[in-house]
């Protein structure tokens, strides 16, 4: 019987999670403590799990955990400066949900959708559920921004309004504004002779009322504040940390746009877009025109929310939302405060390290601190496990496509590509690798929403490079993160693989938590083989994997049949017990079967980031569930799925969330991890952060969240704090072992 069966039938204590952490399940609020002799089966679930009231919302748990993040910027043990990064996500979070959640609702309503939810809503009720909340996260933002600028300032750093500058100041941003953004800046009127301008989606605009000195008749005008390329939101005002907002800079200047002129007001107005402007690919002669011209659509899509300053004219404020196809009552916000919190990152990244959190430098993984070839590291110590960002991506998933590129015998290496940033290296390592004669192949997602135009650019990059490019099955996004490498070893072709749960990024890997996995399987490199072969051709004949679940074929079955697997172990009286860690649970066969295996007394924890539909702790119906949510410096991103399968554990990790898009209509990628050290090290981490007492959130029966807060004698540290001091003790361990490892005769690598 494995560690874990065992904790499950005797109730292990706990030990400290620094070292080595062993199962807690009985730990803390969720679970009772297993008892050792297993629970006679329980009577057959007379509950309705069809009942809508069994499920929650997918876009109001979404907001709830939008409310975490908010927490963390209200929170004031974090500091100052990753408070204000808090409350710019929260702001960048919202700006994305009214672009693809609200835009695609109100297409809902717009075609008279009439079918409800799996938890009974219509596209109406959800529309407007979802508006009153948003209004009241952004009143507590309102209330927070306050605060923190009030901090800011203690700090010595200012957001002054340009009224409150000095004369001298106020001659200063005049001069920076001629010499630097006058000439950007185009005002546009609004008459007979004029229509309303285009508003482009996000833009701060400034809505100007003028009128000529002897005339009583005025006129409107807009101005676009040109933020972005290189024009900063914020404008420093001399040496100090002094900033005044752009768009004041302009309202204060007005003369010199309108010479001559009475300006008797000016008013901030914002729009957010739907980014939802999808076509039938099926009808598509070209996928990369289709993307191209969705790009172009989306980019005069419809309005879904008008932000407004507060004490707006009220008949400006009308007339914005009629030009713009909006009810007034309920898609036009006031704004008290700032508008487009989100530019507040440019504050964060002020250089005052007092105010963040301690610096963190990914470390190289032990086992790759070795300058051999990585593929000799690779086929000598067996399949390597990298944790991101407590682990290094350049010195792992960077430097496997590196060497790849460099390796003489190397001759193929393909590649899955969902986002990547836009200095990314391992774009130059491919190109290199097919100018060296290598059969370069990569799998383009287009539709990767709002990277497709990045992801055209470096398609026709790749192209011209001479690398077989594809987009992909038609219908299908290609979500998984995978990259094959075919060498010719010393004993024939060898297929080295990387299989990750986070985009092959290098800026997201140091933000996102993510696991990869590097490995020479033979089956998973078969595996892989038969995959690309789909991805390329797009034939669907019955393909036989033996190790990977690929969706959307194989995975959501096979998370099925495990579930069910641990029910009957269950229901014969075994220990059972299932964690996934995963950014949403949203699908309902899954929820269902979730549901189905508590009723049977199957233990089920669940790490979920943010979407969760399933209601843990309902008598009969939930009651050995728990649901945890962790909000931490760095975004949860990781995929993990483990079964205590009756003692043979089974561990599995991917690119795939329980949500019916990744199960039913993308390509995606999940991984076994059957390498008994590597198996450990994802034990640790769950087992690290189901005892987060810092950063985790326990999800009560009704939806709602309570933080965690540490008692006595509990770890104060959050678990992604803990998990980046057992990344160095690794290092630290290895390098110990390293000196003491006596020097003999050097091993000739074998090629």
């Amino acid at each position: 019987m494995s560690e874990r069966a065992e904790a499950l039938s005797e109730g292990g204590d706990s030990t400290a999670i620094a070292d080595e952490p062993k199962s807690r399940i009985g730990r803390g609020k969720p679970h009772e403590a297993p008892v050792s002799e297993a629970p006679a089966p329980p009577p057959e679930p007379t509950i309705d799990l069809e009942a809508p009231e069994w499920y929650l919302n997918r876009e109001l748990t979404w907001l709830a955990f939008n409310r975490r993040v908010l927490h963390e910027a209200q929170d004031e043990r974090a500091p100052l400066l990753e408070r204000v990064k808090f409350l710019a996500i929260v702001s960048a979070n919202l700006d994305e949900f009214f672009m693809k959640r609200i835009g695609g609702l109100k297409q809902q309503i717009g075609a008279r959708v009439r079918e409800l939810t799996v938890d009974g809503r219509s596209p109406e009720q959800q529309f407007n559920e979802c508006l009153a909340v948003v209004r009241e996260i952004v009143d507590q933002q309102r209330q927070l921004a306050s605060e923190l600028h009030g901090a800011l300032k203690e700090q010595g750093i200012q957001l002054r309004s340009y009224a409150r500058l000095t004369e001298a100041q106020r001659q200063q941003m005049r001069d920076y504004y001629l010499l630097n953004i006058f000439p950007l800046v185009t005002p546009q009127t609004m008459d007979l002779a004029h229509p309303f301008p285009f508003v482009s989606n996000l833009s701060l605009n400034l809505l100007v009322t003028v009128r000529y000195a002897d005339d009583e008749s005025s006129g409107l005008a807009r101005i676009k504040a040109p933020v972005g390329s290189g024009i900063p939101r914020f404008l420093k005002v001399g040496d100090a940390e002094l900033y005044v907002p752009l768009e004041e800079v302009i309202a204060h200047n007005l003369d010199l746009l309108f010479p001559g002129m009475v300006v008797e007001a000016c008013e901030l107005f914002r729009v957010t877009r739907n980014a939802i402007a999808e076509r039938d690919e099926d009808q598509a002669d070209d996928l990369l025109h289709m993307i191209e011209t969705e790009l172009r659509e989306r980019r005069f899509a419809s309005i879904v929310r008008l932000e407004v300053e507060k004490h707006m004219d009220p008949f400006h404020r009308g007339m914005l939302a009629a030009e713009l196809g909006l009810e007034e009552a309920s898609e036009v916000f006031e704004v008290d405060g700032m508008m487009a919190l989100r530019d507040l990152f440019q504050v964060v990244g002020v250089n005052r390290p007092e105010l963040h959190d301690p610096s963190h430098h990914p470390l190289d993984h032990p086992k790759l601190s070795d300058k051999r070839n990585i593929f000799h590291i690779i086929r000598d110590h067996g399949p390597i496990l990298m944790q991101h960002p407590y682990e290094s991506f350049a010195t792992s998933v960077e430097r496997f496509v590196l060497e790849a590129s460099d390796d003489p015998k190397v001759l193929a290496i393909k590649m899955t590509l969902y986002r990547t940033s836009a200095d990314s290296k391992i774009i130059e390592y491919l190109i290199d690798a097919a100018q060296d004669g290598k059969q370069v192949t990569v799998v383009v997602e287009l539709k990767a929403r709002f990277d497709e135009a990045a992801n055209i650019r470096w398609a026709n990059r790749l192209e011209e490079a001479g690398i077989h490019v594809t987009y992909g099955v038609v219908g299908l996004k290609t979500h998984s993160k995978v990259i094959l490498v075919v060498r010719r070893d010393f004993n024939g072709l060898r297929r080295y693989a990387h299989i990750g749960t986070g985009n092959y990024h290098a800026g997201t890997a140091r933000l996102y938590c993510d696991l990869g996995l590097l490995t020479c399987d033979p089956a998973i490199g078969e595996d892989l083989t038969e995959l690309f072969n789909y991805l390329t051709t797009g034939y669907v004949p019955k393909r036989n994997y033996r190790k990977l679940l690929p969706a959307p074929k194989v995975l959501k079955p096979a998370l099925l049949a495990k579930i069910e697997r641990e029910i009957s172990h269950a229901k014969a009286g075994k220990p059972a017990l299932i964690q996934f860690k995963m950014n949403a649970l949203e699908d309902k066969e899954i929820t269902v079967a979730l549901y189905r295996a508590s009723q049977a007394g199957v233990k089920v924890d669940l790490i979920v980031r943010d979407t969760c539909r399933l209601r843990p702790g309902i008598a009969g119906l939930s009651e050995t569930v728990r649901v945890i949510s962790i909000v931490g410096r760095f975004l949860e991103h990781t995929r993990i799925f483990y079964f205590l399968n009756g003692g043979s554990e089974e561990y599995f990790i991917g690119s795939a969330d329980c949500m019916k898009r990744n199960l039913e209509s993308r390509v995606e990628v999940v991984a076994p991890v059957d390498h008994l050290e590597l198996q450990r090290e994802l034990r640790q981490i769950l087992e690290v952060q189901l005892n987060d007492r810092r950063t985790a959130w326990d999800m009560q029966p009704d939806g709602s969240y309570v933080q965690r807060m540490p008692s006595e004698g509990d770890d104060p540290r959050s678990s992604q704090q803990i998990l980046i001091e057992l990344a160095e003790k690794r290092q630290k361990e290895a390098q110990r072992l390293k000196k003491r490892k006596p020097k003999g005769i050097a091993r000739r690598a074998v090629n």
